[in-house]
């Protein structure tokens, strides 16, 4: 096999440009890569930001894609755990440097030096793509085909709330019915919450009861918001708008917590005897450690959780992006390769 990988991409030249194919040269394999023949990938909301640059962080050309569903193809020679072949997903980070304080204690998602598998480098949106091993995690087959990828990014992001602060006797409300949102409420479902889904939406409703929500709150709705004050131990927040913040916090009980996965760009303002008066908590998290990834995995294939996606062939993933753009997926789309 030639120490070198020609890649069949699509990659876009600047901000609003159109994805078109391009194709570049991966070099040899690191001894701790796999390279992964990609089968499959979700397109995530954050794809569409790097694509135009709202971060400040995109190189062009840009080949997106994080949410990676694929077979191994190659390994390198110091990979024990992997074999040609395997089913894999790569999700938001390819790399950890391994030595920091955050990495040696398993929370590699925590490092600065962690590495984004679309920021500075080309993703999934291509035929083949490179992660450490560490990032490259197996796909149990309780998981359908074609619909594992979107899990390595929006799943294990609204995982990690559940694992680290909801409990089943917990009363947990998720904001947006979206990519993330529509994850969290499964997991919160299954994780045995009693479960609120908040959304401005009405035509979702139906949705997110069949999702696993026990109840729907309309958000642009000030009484329904008030009626539901000191209600929720838990609050997570998946959308990246600013919110009437001081209403969100009132739902919290004593003790509750507001939980953002959604990038909101916006300076979020709040009182601070909002917080103090009743002990309540704002907080974040990004995607998954690698353990929690994989808790993740194996809790999703012993549930039945998938999400609810549409396909499209990955010639089409310039009408798949402008109906994300739009809101006009339910709940994510997936490129076929």
């Amino acid at each position: 096999m030639p120490d070198t990988t020609t890649v069949h991409a699509y990659a876009t030249t600047g901000p609003d440009q159109p994805f078109s194919p391009f194709e570049y040269e991966l070099g040899p394999i690191g001894e701790d890569e796999v390279e992964i023949e990609v089968a499959h990938c979700g397109i995530c909301h954050s794809d569409l930001s790097m694509a135009n640059n709202d971060w400040g962080l995109t190189e062009y050309p840009f080949v997106g894609g994080h949410e990676v569903e694929g077979r191994v193809a190659r390994i390198g020679d110091s990979v024990t755990n992997l074999s040609v072949g395997d089913r894999v997903g790569v999700g938001w980070f390819a790399r950890s440097d391994l030595d920091c304080p955050m990495c040696q204690a398993g929370k590699h998602n925590l490092s600065p030096k962690t590495e984004g598998t679309i920021v500075g480098r080309h993703g999934g949106f291509a035929d083949r793509v490179r992660a450490q091993a560490l990032w490259t995690f197996p796909i149990p087959d309780g998981i359908p085909a074609g619909e594992a990828g979107p899990l390595f990014c929006g799943g294990g992001t609204v995982f990690t709330p559940m694992m680290e602060y909801a409990h089943p006797t917990h009363r947990v409300a998720v904001v947006g019915i979206g990519g993330l949102g529509h994850l969290a409420i499964r997991f919160a479902n299954a994780w045995g919450c009693h479960v609120t889904a908040i959304t401005s939406t009405e035509a979702k409703a139906d949705e997110a009861r069949a999702l696993g929500a026990h109840e729907v709150v309309l958000g642009r709705d000030p009484a329904e918001l008030e009626a539901h004050e000191g209600r929720f131990d838990l609050l997570v927040s998946t959308v990246n708008v600013p919110l009437d913040w001081a209403s969100y916090l009132a739902m919290l009980k004593p003790e509750g917590r507001l939980h953002l996965v959604g990038a909101t760009l916006e300076p979020i303002p709040f009182h601070a005897f909002d917080l103090i008066m009743a002990q309540r908590s704002i907080s974040g998290s990004p995607v998954a450690s690698p353990t929690n990834t994989r808790r993740m995995v194996d809790f999703a294939s012993r549930h039945r959780i998938a999400p609810m996606t549409e396909h499209f062939p990955i010639s089409k993933i310039n009408q798949a992006m402008t109906r994300l753009k739009d809101g006009d997926v339910r709940y994510r789309a997936v490129l076929d390769l």
